[in-house]
């Protein structure tokens, strides 16, 4: 599981955690705040009512006769109350009264009630004991929607005296339910939005923390390839640090890969001027005319210097790869170079019966280091030569490529690679059989070949060819700005 998929699913697990451990409570303290509202507003209504019935007692009236008409005209009027999203069109506040048995003297809402005992009424009980009575009970047991709020009051003959009755005011929480519903889903929309602004900004979150380690690791894996990327920048002093440490342990592993990429580019480069000079050697042990041994000599001498020319060369090569980046670039001719290649490879090509044919487009400059072109394809001419068949031909093109690059295409009429090559042929000490000996090289030839061009901002390629047998070397470098 990657570390972005990790941090995604532990905001998303918090955040849904959070929902669902804050949404029922919050929720649930809506449905009460509303009771509680509603209550504190219908204990005002109660001692209201109980304020006019006790003024009918004083005044030698019925206690009920003034709620009766209250509420019977309260009834009959039409309300058009737009209350934010719920719309009211009648009063649905309404009250009985009992006497201080507890018998219901009046009903707004329940005429029926007329005449029942209600005296153990929570809400009357309560009340005629000089308590605070309240209750809520179901009308209808089967609808969860339809309990009712019971307020009650006192009904008060005098100061100090015992209630003569009770004055209860309800009202269905149907209602009031509506509001707690409207609330209810306005916070479910709130939070569902605040949970997918969370999901996103932890999408977002991780990609920017993950985006640095992608990068670091991107960076490691195209130098265990053997590329030359540049050291990432992370943000951060951590990955600041990381990256530091990264980028040092690809220098101690190039560092200790060296020694052996150096004896190794040694033995390969070393090997047939030493072998050229040891067979010249036996040679000469041997009577011959003085203008043979002094051919042989001269043959001999000129391996000598190619042996110094390589130990020179090797030095230079070991100062260069322990380098990111050229110190110096500079104004190259790649068809000179290519040019000069080809004209120390004739005498070679001509020993294994090759024809080697030069082509181009006039010159073709790019910065970089000359030494390390040359080097580079004079590795490919080599490989085409060893590869070809006697009466082959090999042919070494540099042209102008697309976007002002700087193309140089070596082709072979050898038998070409296997595919199970193609993708390995870049790779250090890898190397296939010559056809003539059979022999593989030490596999760094075409490792060099593919280091210069990357070190040169471009890239290197080898492939079979389509239009007969044989490969084809490409490498492909940025044109001189």
């Amino acid at each position: 599981m990657s570390l972005t998929l990790r941090v995604l699913i532990g905001i998303c697990a918090i955040a849904a955690a959070g929902y669902f451990l804050v949404m029922p409570p919050v929720l649930q303290r809506v449905e009460r705040q509303y009771l509680e509202a509603a209550e504190e507003i219908m204990v005002d209504a109660a001692e209201v009512c109980s304020g006019v019935a006790s003024a009918d007692v004083a005044g030698g009236r019925r206690p009920t006769e003034t709620l009766a008409r209250a509420f019977e005209s309260a009834g009959r009027q039409e309300i058009n109350a737009r209350i934010y999203a719920i719309e009211k069109n009648r009063v649905t506040l309404n009250a009985y009264a009992t006497d201080a048995e507890g018998r219901v003297l009046f009903d707004s809402g329940h005429p029926e009630r007329v005449g029942a005992d209600f005296s153990q009424k929570r809400d009357v009980h309560r009340t005629l004991a000089g308590r605070y009575g309240a209750r809520a009970s179901r009308d209808r047991p089967e609808d969860p929607l339809s309990y009712v709020m019971y307020v009650a009051a006192p009904l008060r003959q005098g100061q100090g005296e015992a209630a003569a009755g009770v004055v209860s005011v309800y009202k269905p929480q149907r209602s009031l339910m509506a509001f707690v519903y409207e609330t209810r889903s306005y916070l479910k929309k709130i939070a569902l939005a605040a949970l997918v602004g969370v999901l996103v900004a932890g999408l977002i979150l991780s990609h920017w923390v993950t985006r640095p380690l992608d990068e670091l690791t991107h960076y490691a894996l195209a130098v265990s390839r053997g590329e030359r990327p540049n050291p990432p920048r992370p943000p951060g002093r951590h990955l600041r640090v990381l990256g530091d440490a990264v980028d040092r342990m690809r220098d101690a592993l190039e560092g200790r890969k060296y020694v052996e990429h150096y004896v190794q580019s040694m033995t390969h480069e070393m090997k047939s001027p030493i072998a050229a000079i040891s067979a010249t050697s036996e040679l000469l042990q041997e009577d011959m005319p003085a203008p043979q041994r002094a051919k042989f000599l001269e043959n001999m001498s000129n391996e000598v210097d190619r042996l110094q020319r390589l130990a020179a060369r090797l030095l230079a090569l070991s100062s260069l790869e322990s380098r990111k980046a050229l110190d110096r670039p500079a104004p190259v001719d790649v068809s000179a170079v290519a040019r000069r290649v080809c004209a120390e490879a004739e005498a070679r090509a001509r020993a294994s019966g090759v024809r080697l044919r030069l082509e181009g487009n006039g010159p073709c400059v790019v910065r970089g280091d000359e030494f390390l072109l040359e080097a580079a394809l004079d590795n490919l001419v080599q490989n085409a030569i060893e590869f070809s068949p006697p009466g082959g031909a090999i042919s070494v093109a540099v042209t102008d490529g697309e976007k002002g690059c700087v193309v140089v295409v070596v082709e072979d009429e050898g038998p070409g690679m296997p595919d199970y090559a193609l993708g390995r042929v870049f790779e250090r000490f890898y190397s296939l059989p010559r056809p003539a000996t059979g022999r593989k090289s030490t596999g760094l030839g075409l490792c060099f070949v593919r280091e210069t061009a990357l070190l040169h901002g471009g890239n290197a390629s080898v492939v079979n060819r389509t239009d007969r047998s044989g490969a084809r070397a490409k490498i492909t470098l940025p044109g001189a700005a």
